[in-house]
């Protein structure tokens, strides 16, 4: 058992849509190594299950591919997948015994006895049931049929298993148990397992990797600590953990070095800017709305801090559970006013009673801000974009207290204005002479280091190579196409997008070839440009929309890199050009072609009123639905 080799699997932008409309799983990917232990996570109704299926075969995929190894296994039967799951049920065959169900499978595939027999008992002895294995199921606890299940699958030898929340019919005490035996029965098998539950107890404790779902949607995907410590919103905060994130509506003021959090009932807590430094200015001025979130046990009971009147305690052996209310009135509790509650979690022997007025502070390092209304966090490994004042000089951009030559496309929008907002992400910082600024920090995140700029009192965040040391100047230019203007708050230039969307339909063709029939499959785009396509792609086209594919509308999304001039002969998209843009380093026609607007890279020079583009390469041309919100390949 464990002997052959195993597989990893890839779940490239996996969709299950139902014939009502309903979105069960929405564009899901995820590249599950060799041995990997992936957890898939959330509530009731969230897609995991499904998930599930869908690897296992047992549920038809809408759209997206999967692979295990290197096998596209989409239309695969699931008894050749060389899967095995587990189900919640156990489905055990009454009337037989436990080495019968176990070797039943086995049977079915007309293994030889003796190695069905050596099978059974190996995988008897791994799960300790050698000695059931003459008994039936209905003479057994709910925790050795659990293990029966487990090695009906662990006979087969699989490259996965896929266990469906295999514990959620056990008590709280023989799940726990039975955590540890599955966890020790990866590690000794090495092979690929994919897991799902409800129990954000089980994920946090079993998986490498775990995936949060929520309607459908991956929320995040990540190893534990990375989920409790670097949530992605507000739902994985509250999700994980228990007891779950305290969450306050706040807002947030910055006064030089010092940012003030102030809670609705007007209590405040000061804490450093440079803790905080990576949310945006914007979020800093006191008039958005922001949720603080910190958990029940990164709070420290303190002489000075925010006022908690005590309504319960929970003496729980090692640890103290104290509920309450911000505030130090306990009349204030009839108000009964939102974004007031708090959880703390202390160690046993601190000395509170119901009716206590206590002080806490949150941990400095353990803070967490989301946007109230996207919920996502405000506090990102790598910050979006920063915005930086700069202004109209002559015909010079000035910015950091340096000089450059103002992009025409800059000085198209700006009119006459003078002062405007610079919207600058890490990936449009390169190396370059353009400006300097100090490097007043440097973090590893991931595979990528995070310099953190210094200019005023604020921070420019680049990614940098390894060797950029703290204290020095680093010399950087910019990607004019990728900045943001805007002045007020008003944006009136976007960063450009390294794709371009155009409308078409898609059809088909059959020919004769050496007396056989043969189809063909076109993308139809403006100007009747058809682009033959490879011939699977098409029949996944067609195996997802059916014929209504040929009457439909498609968005074709294609990488700006793989547009080129069509030469006379060629065919290709005629289209009108509507202007020139021009970004210094870079240059676009913005054009027009039967309704479709998109910009194209041209040389400096270009001054043409027409042109001719082809795609370059058809099978890396990415197609939407444009009926439901969906990749179709």
């Amino acid at each position: 058992l464990g002997g052959k080799d195993m597989a990893s699997l890839k779940l490239s932008h996996i969709y299950k849509v139902y014939d009502n409309g309903h979105k069960a799983v929405n564009d899901f990917n995820i590249d599950i190594e060799d041995k990997e232990f992936i957890v898939f996570v959330g509530p009731s109704g969230c897609g995991k299950s499904t998930t599930l299926r869908m690897i296992a075969g047992l549920e038809a995929i809408t759209a997206g591919d999967l692979f295990i190894g290197d096998t596209l296994v989409n239309d695969m039967e699931p008894k050749d997948r060389d899967i095995a799951m587990v189900f919640q049920s156990y489905a055990l065959y009454p009337h037989m015994t436990v080495y019968e169900n176990m070797a039943f499978g086995l049977r079915n595939r007309h293994m030889p006895e003796e190695e069905i027999k050596e099978r059974v008992l190996k995988a008897a002895k791994i799960l300790d049931i050698e000695e059931y294995l003459e008994r039936k199921p209905k003479e057994m606890s709910g925790g050795q049929r659990q293990r029966v299940a487990l090695g009906r699958a662990l006979v087969r030898d699989p490259k996965v298993f896929l266990l469906d929340e295999p514990l959620s019919n056990l008590d709280a005490k023989l799940r726990a148990q039975m955590r540890t035996e599955i966890t020790k029965l990866h590690k000794s098998l090495g092979t690929t397992f994919i897991y799902v539950t409800h129990d954000q107890v089980e994920a946090m404790t079993m998986g490498t990797r775990i995936v949060v779902m929520k309607l459908g949607y991956v929320q995040q995907i990540d190893t534990p600590m990375n989920l409790y410590n670097e949530p992605y919103n507000k739902f994985v905060a509250g999700f994980i953990g228990s007891p779950q994130m305290n969450f306050f509506e706040t807002t947030l003021t910055r006064n030089d070095k010092v940012v003030t959090i102030k809670f609705v009932n007007n209590a405040t807590i000061q804490i450093p800017y440079e803790n905080v430094s990576k949310i945006h200015n914007s979020y800093l001025t006191g008039e958005k709305k922001v949720i603080f979130g910190i958990r029940p046990e990164h709070f420290v009971v303190s002489k000075n801090g925010v006022k908690v009147c005590v309504n319960n305690v929970e003496h729980l052996g090692n640890e103290c559970i104290i509920y309450g209310k911000l505030g130090d009135h306990e009349e204030e509790f009839s108000l009964k006013e939102e974004g007031r509650d708090v959880i703390i979690k202390v160690v046993e022997g601190t000395r509170v009673d119901v009716g206590d007025v206590i002080s806490v502070s949150p941990k400095l390092d353990k803070l967490h801000f989301f946007d109230a209304e996207t919920e996502v966090t405000l506090m990102q490994k790598i910050p979006a974009y920063t915005s930086v004042e700069a202004e109209v000089s002559g015909k010079n951009l000035v910015l950091f207290g340096n000089k450059v030559k103002l992009p025409d496309a800059f000085a198209k929008v700006l009119g006459k204005n003078k002062k405007f907002t610079l919207g600058i992400s890490p990936s449009s910082i390169v190396k370059g002479e353009d400006f300097k600024l100090k490097v007043a920090k440097v973090e590893k995140i991931d595979n990528q280091n995070l310099a953190y700029l210094e200019y005023g009192d604020s921070y420019l965040f680049a990614l940098v190579d390894k060797g950029v040391k703290v204290g020095t100047e680093y010399s950087f230019s910019l990607l004019n196409e990728k900045l943001t203007l805007s002045i007020d708050e008003e944006t009136l230039l976007s960063a450009i997008d390294d794709k371009v969307e155009i409308l078409g339909t898609f059809s088909k063709q059959e020919t004769k070839e050496n007396k056989e029939r043969v189809y063909h499959f076109f993308y139809n785009l403006p100007s009747n440009y058809k682009l033959e396509i490879p011939v699977e792609k098409g029949y996944k086209i067609n195996s997802i929309d059916g014929n209504s594919c040929y009457k439909n509308t498609y968005k074709f999304v294609i990488k700006r890199e793989n547009i080129k001039f069509a030469s006379d002969d060629e065919a290709g998209i005629e289209a009108k050009v509507l202007d020139i843009v021009k970004y210094g380093n870079v240059t676009f026609a913005k054009v027009e072609a039967e309704g479709n607007e998109f910009l194209i890279t041209v040389g400096a020079k270009f001054n043409k009123e027409t042109v001719k583009i082809k795609v370059e390469d058809a099978s890396v041309v990415e197609v939407y639905s444009t009926k439901i919100d969906m990749k179709v390949c």
